[in-house]
């Protein structure tokens, strides 16, 4: 194995599973010796990966913007351009800029043939019917999401019917047909989906649930698929 492919597979061990790895534990991941392990190491972070521990402690990989990707596999960067081109197609304009954006950067970052398979990849991402367009800043409420604050709006249902609710927000799931936030309702004290598009009014209040989101998402999930999982039984007897 050369010395270029060992190092790649260390930064691949060093990213999956928990941290910190031990010498010893990436040795036998490997197949070299833990003092190898202590080499290519150093020569990672000489190469400007941010590698932190020592030998008796084990090593936590943190990564760093400015050390380039080692290199995908052919079937990985297709699963990216497929993922970032899909997101061009279904994300609201910041989002969708983002994608573009880091496809650039992917591409002055990729050795040249991937760069080519990149620019020609046999993989697309089309909607001739897109989402409807959200009619409040969804960037706002994506930060609002990961600073886990309360956020009031004025809502229509498909009903026609007005209200003005306060959420926890906890998802956002883009749809075929439209985006939606996946949220505690403070009105109704239970789990409510919303589309983006008949939401209007949007604010951030001062009101944190942190650290309350993830849990909450977890439970609307597995709500979610219990309800799926009751019709598809229903439907078959």
């Amino acid at each position: 194995m050369s010395r270029t492919a060992r190092l790649f597979q260390l930064m691949q061990a060093l990213r999956s599973g928990p941290s910190p790895k031990t010498s010893v534990q990436l040795a036998q991941d490997l197949g070299v010796s833990a003092r190898t392990v202590h080499r290519d190491v150093d020569a990672l972070r000489g190469l400007g990966a941010v590698i932190d521990g020592e030998a008796g402690f084990g090593f936590t990989l943190i990564e760093d913007a400015t050390l380039p990707p080692l290199g995908f596999t052919d079937d990985e960067l297709e699963a990216l351009v497929l993922g970032l081109r899909e997101v061009q197609v279904i994300g609201d304009p910041a989002l969708s800029e983002a994608a573009a954006e880091a496809l650039r950067k992917l591409q002055g970052r990729l050795p040249q043939r991937q760069s080519h398979r990149l620019s020609h990849a046999v993989l697309a991402a089309t909607r001739f019917d897109r989402p409807a367009v959200p009619t409040i800043e969804v960037a706002e409420l994506r930060q609002a999401a990961w600073d886990e604050r309360s956020i009031e709006f004025a809502y229509t249902d498909a009903k026609g019917d007005n209200t003005r609710r306060k959420v926890n927000p906890l998802s956002i799931v883009y749809m075929d047909r439209s985006s939606v936030l996946l949220s505690w309702c403070h009105l109704r004290q239970d789990f409510r989906v919303f589309r983006l598009d008949r939401m209007q009014e949007m604010s951030v209040t001062d009101e944190s649930f942190r650290p309350n989101r993830v849990p909450l998402l977890r439970e609307a999930l597995a709500r979610i698929r219990a309800e799926h999982t009751a019709k598809q039984r229903d439907s078959q007897t």
